[in-house]
């Protein structure tokens, strides 16, 4: 159990998780058909209004049918993009292997982090998706509390070539878990971010690049959450838009979801709270939800 006191008690628990990520759809047939078999998702939980995908029973993407949304601007603050995070190399290149055969016009771009390997996408409704792997974290470099995180070229064919064989090819991974890794946002502004997310929210600050993007994180992992610019810069509250339209957060126990709640409220964030979970958004409207594990 984490230990929730005097040092620990302005920062999130180390042992906190990413959630599910909720979007906003128009097209809820298409957007299920599109993260089942195209991401490789399995359906969990099937509605006339909502559907939950995952791996091994982890929820991981929730679709909600708002058919009376409009997307929002150019320019708006919400989803960057939900990185999904694969166990093994194999697994994120049977993912990969999908996508080139499903849907090769949504890849967006690859990088190698130094951290991680990664593979970029849009979903058929302009959300951005990353498909990514994890170096183990003996192979990372801090330099003064910072992680060091590039963007090298990884080639894509070649990733396929070394780490698809045929039994992932033929689905043997389909069933392996995965989980939200990080989730990036667009927003306003960096500074803004700082306040709300490592001052108020208590994650612990990964990476700044310069005032353009923020990269923050519980118990040393590489990013959680990160904020950027690079679409959005100066950017208002949201508007009800499709989209994002929540980003869960999994603390480990009651006391260290009780603590962020004081946290919270001694800032002033309004909060509402059902026993269970912590509902609050963020300074352009993203809404969060915390709860335990």
């Amino acid at each position: 159990m984490h230990e929730n006191s005097d040092a620990h008690a302005e920062r999130l628990a180390d042992a906190t998780a990413m959630g599910a990520v909720t979007l906003l759809v128009a097209d809820l047939d298409g957007m299920t058909r599109f993260y089942r078999d195209v991401v490789t998702l399995r359906v969990l939980d099937e509605g006339p209004d909502a559907v939950t995908l995952g791996r091994a029973g982890r929820p991981l993407v929730i679709l909600r049918h708002e058919p009376s949304l409009r997307h929002a601007p150019a320019g708006s603050a919400g989803l960057f993009h939900t990185a999904i995070l694969f166990q093994t190399q194999q697994a994120l290149a049977a993912a990969l292997y999908s996508v080139a055969r499903h849907a090769p016009q949504t890849f967006t771009g690859s990088a190698d982090h130094l951290v991680s390997q990664a593979f970029y996408f849009t979903d058929p409704e302009g959300n951005g998706i990353e498909l990514y792997w994890d170096r183990e974290r003996t192979a990372w470099s801090w330099t003064h509390g910072q992680v060091e995180m590039a963007t090298l070229y990884l080639d894509p064919s070649i990733f396929l070539g070394e780490h698809l064989g045929e039994a992932a090819a033929n689905g043997s991974t389909a069933a392996d878990a995965a989980s939200i890794g990080h989730v990036h946002l667009s927003v306003g502004d960096v500074k803004t971010a700082y306040e709300f997310y490592v001052d108020r929210l208590g994650f612990d600050k990964t990476l700044d690049y310069g005032g353009q993007a923020l990269f923050v994180s519980a118990g040393g992992y590489h990013h959680h959450m990160a904020m950027n610019v690079w679409n959005s810069r100066g950017a208002g509250p949201r508007m009800p838009a499709l989209g994002l339209g929540r980003v869960d957060l999994v603390l480990p126990d009651a006391d260290s979801l009780g603590a962020l709640g004081e946290r919270l409220a001694h800032y002033g964030t309004p909060i509402r709270d059902d026993g269970h979970t912590l509902s609050f958004d963020d300074p352009w409207n993203n809404a969060l939800h915390a709860t335990v594990a």
